[in-house]
């Protein structure tokens, strides 16, 4: 049976690996092309922080840091255990996977890189309602925070747990985010605020927690 467990868990990595870089290539490619169009409302330090090639350099040294980082943790588990723990992260990396892409073609040319130092949104940026944004107000964010904690669960390996604790920043910056979209878009984006929750609970109180303690620092 361990045998088994093996060659299942190798075409498991093998598939997580090909669909979550086939994921980031498609988000950079969007990356890429979003620079190109008309800036609209920035805030913060976007202007300096969100230029191209600041981005490329970010992209790559976080696929290094990957590639550095990319062994296993010193844990031993039994091998019944260790299944169980690859089925369940296997399901939510590869589902988060799907949100990811469903909100970024839901965005389409909505879609732009932005920072906890700054938010840059196009010059004919929209508010979108439909897709998953019917339902939270940050898809992609919450896929990528998934995502990571899912793969920690697939590849149990320093990377991801390094990428799983870093990537809860984006709860900051989608705090960011809300306030350009707050500047542009005023009582409709208020509505749309209070029709549609932020995350999943319990992670709403865990970003009011979050945008309590940033208060207190400002």
């Amino acid at each position: 049976m361990p045998a088994l467990i093996e060659i299942f868990e190798v075409g498991l990595h093998w598939l997580g690996a090909i669909a979550g870089l086939g994921t980031l290539a498609y988000a950079v490619y969007n990356m890429l092309k979003a620079q190109r169009r008309p800036t609209g409302q920035q805030t913060g330090a976007a202007d300096k922080v969100l230029r191209t090639p600041y981005l490329v350099i970010a992209t790559l040294f976080f696929v290094l840091l990957a590639y550095v980082l990319w062994k296993p943790l010193p844990i031993q588990l039994p091998w019944l255990l260790r299944l169980v723990f690859e089925l369940f992260g296997g399901v939510i990396f590869f589902a988060s996977l799907i949100l990811y892409v469903w909100g970024l073609r839901t965005l389409g040319s909505n879609f732009n890189a932005s920072s906890g130092f700054g938010v840059r949104l196009h010059q004919e940026h929209q508010l979108i309602t439909q897709g998953p944004y019917a339902y939270i107000r940050h898809p992609m964010y919450l896929a990528v925070i998934l995502a990571c904690w899912g793969g920690l669960l697939l590849y149990h390996t320093w990377t991801m747990l390094l990428f799983a604790v870093m990537m809860l920043g984006l709860l900051y910056r989608a705090r960011k985010e809300e306030e350009a979209l707050r500047l542009l878009f005023g009582e409709e984006w208020e509505v749309y605020k209070r029709h549609v929750p932020g995350w999943i609970l319990p992670m709403e109180s865990l970003v009011q927690k979050v945008n309590d303690n940033q208060n207190k620092l400002e």
